[in-house]
């Protein structure tokens, strides 16, 4: 029988079980099934795991969104796809974190036949999450300075060579020289070690008393008063993750209004509505990474049973790159 990993209670990484399943006997007719090869680990699993967001059906449950892998059964009314085929996903319904799964054709991606499993798995959902952020969300442009935390992590380590790509002076967060001098490789034009340097002290120095007109921000809690203060006027603060926690309650009139600033707290679901978007996003990606300007980073593979090693490593924040899961 194959395995998977799920949860029976909300918790910490400990909560990770590992143990045999059934598959159902039919597929249905729009879902084909999948082997997987790899699966990819992202900050929102241990959100789900924990119960930060909430989960989209009773437990027990199993975690994951993205996963790489090859077809072996389709259902009836498939038309994109054939067995044999190499496929992608980086969008719900959860449940990666296993050997085999059924999934929606509408949400699958083919995978480019200049790309590895693990490459793909490594960094769509990441990968995914910068184009939406740079090319739509907000447009960065060339010699634009913008703030981006956590610079060396999975997603901010494409952020860096995303920026560079176009020419715009990204300004990373870190919290160890040998982070800097990684995010830096990646096209960081500008470190920040947040601790060692005032965050908005330095952005100001860097800016000429302007501060950036967007601030990135996937860790939450911990520097959300930071980003707010190295905004220039009327700029945008993209609060998309918090791994440090929560942004606890807060003065809306007092934060926003001096600088009459703008807020958004998107996620990738939002800008992949439908197989269009999906698409467009992910061939973005595609292109930049067949063009040179993106390169996959894989930081450590964990085999599927080892999801709590995996989990417990990824929110040590000691980690540079992408982590992927091992069926």
């Amino acid at each position: 029988m194959p395995k998977q990993i799920v949860i029976s209670k909300l918790g910490g990484p400990e909560v990770l079980n590992y143990q045999e399943y059934s598959l159902p006997k039919i597929i249905k007719d729009n879902e084909v099934r999948i082997r997987h090869t790899a699966i990819g680990l992202n900050y929102i699993d241990t959100y789900h795991r924990s119960g930060i967001y909430p989960l989209p059906s009773e437990l027990p449950v199993c975690l994951g969104m993205e996963a790489t892998g090859e077809i072996i059964e389709i259902g009836n009314k498939v038309k994109n796809f054939k067995i044999g085929d190499r496929v992608a996903y980086a969008t719900p319904p959860i449940g990666a974190y296993c050997e085999i799964r059924d999934f929606p054709e509408e949400k699958l991606i083919a995978i480019p036949d200049f790309l590895k499993d693990d490459e793909v798995a490594s960094i769509l959902l990441q990968g995914m999450t910068v184009e939406y952020l740079f090319e739509r969300l907000y447009k960065i442009k060339n010699k634009e300075f913008i703030l981006f935390h956590a610079a060396a992590g999975g997603v901010g380590l494409i952020a860096c060579q995303w920026a560079r790509s176009i020419g715009c002076k990204m300004i990373g967060t870190v919290s160890t020289k040998e982070k800097a001098a990684l995010a830096k490789k990646n096209g960081c034009e500008y470190t920040i070690n947040y601790k060692e340097e005032n965050v908005s002290d330095k952005i100001m120095e860097i800016t000429n008393n302007k501060g950036v007109p967007v601030v990135y921000d996937g860790v939450g809690k911990d520097t959300f008063d930071e980003s707010i203060k190295s905004l220039s006027t009327r700029g945008l603060m993209v609060s998309f993750g918090q791994s440090s926690g929560m942004v606890e309650m807060l003065d809306m009139h007092k934060t926003f209004n001096p600088k009459s600033l703008f807020y958004t707290r998107p996620s990738l679901m939002g800008y992949t509505l439908n197989r269009e978007e999906l698409l467009n996003c992910s061939n973005k990606l595609f292109e930049k990474i067949n063009s040179g300007d993106i390169k996959p980073n894989i930081y450590k593979k964990f085999k599927l049973n080892e999801a709590a090693k995996a989990h417990k490593l990824l929110q040590s924040r000691e980690s540079s790159g992408s982590i992927i899961l091992e069926p």
